[in-house]
């Protein structure tokens, strides 16, 4: 068994990232521009904003946080996402969800232009993505095949599961693997006989939002396992999808969490800026 360090991929690509980052601002000038939006008071919200706006400074990236109360309008939001889409200035626009009951998440994801949508949910880019032609795509799934690249997994041929069928981390992380030649398999919380299936799969990826929930009878000897979760037990203490100690030994590979996925996640956000701005010059 060994683990997949996410934490240490994601410094590494964020420091190629700011030296590419510096090119670029002598060469053309131009300065990757990431403004992040929140609203509200929720406290993992809180957290990743910080980590966001933490990597894109790093980076060399001029970084904007604005920060709104529950009460804003969704009128507001939209006001406020189309003035940055006609700001040259800014090349990634992102809207922090979950998003207070009172404003439509959809309706708030689809007004952002799809040339800034780093997050990659809007449809044009949701489009591109599944025709073939992708501009942006979701940033969980890009960092999780990162890091199959890094650790040498080769996925020609092999038979692999993905628990969770979101259109953030499950659907578009079946197509990435099916572009990679695997043979793909989505599955969800309602499938029959989950834990025989997932068993026979080479590479297994967890997305499912349900703390411990694979233990070592769905995991074959051998196989990668990607765990996307992050949730909270009863102590409080940070955990993911898979029971990581008793599926660990199992593994050929395994994610941890925290330090797997997450950090994956935000570095893919700040490449797809990068890539924003490069675009524009």
């Amino acid at each position: 068994m060994a683990i997949i360090d996410g934490k240490a991929l994601a410094a590494k690509m964020q420091a190629d990232l700011a030296k590419k980052t510096a090119k670029l601002k002598e060469e053309s000038g131009v300065v990757p521009g990431l403004v992040v939006i929140l609203i509200g008071e929720d406290a993992a919200s809180q957290v990743y904003v910080r980590n966001k706006e933490r990597s894109a400074l790093a980076a060399g990236f001029n970084s904007q946080v604005i920060r709104l109360p529950e009460a804003t309008s969704q009128d507001q939001l939209l006001k406020l996402i189309e003035q940055y889409n006609q700001d040259p200035a800014w090349h990634g626009i992102l809207v922090q969800l979950p998003l207070p009951e009172h404003i439509d998440e959809e309706k708030v994801l689809f007004a952002i232009s799809p040339d800034k949508d780093v997050d990659g949910f809007h449809p044009t880019n949701m489009g591109k993505f599944w025709s073939g032609h992708p501009v942006m795509i979701p940033s969980t799934p890009a960092g999780i095949m990162e890091m199959f690249k890094e650790y040498k997994v080769d996925l020609t041929g092999k038979n692999a599961l993905v628990i969770g069928r979101s259109n953030i981390v499950g659907k578009p992380m079946a197509q990435l693997l099916l572009d990679a030649h695997a043979t793909v398999t989505i599955a969800h919380s309602r499938t029959k006989n989950l834990a025989a299936l997932a068993h026979r799969a080479d590479v297994l990826v967890v997305a499912i939002g349900r703390g411990n929930f694979v233990t070592k009878d769905f995991v074959k000897p051998g196989a990668v396992v990607i765990d996307v979760g992050m949730n909270r037990d009863e102590n409080g203490k940070l955990i993911g999808d898979v029971a990581f100690d008793e599926v660990a030994p199992v593994a050929s590979l395994i994610t941890p969490v925290p330090g797997g996925v997450g950090p994956m996640t935000i570095t893919m956000l700040m490449e797809q800026t990068y890539e924003a701005a490069l675009r524009n010059t």
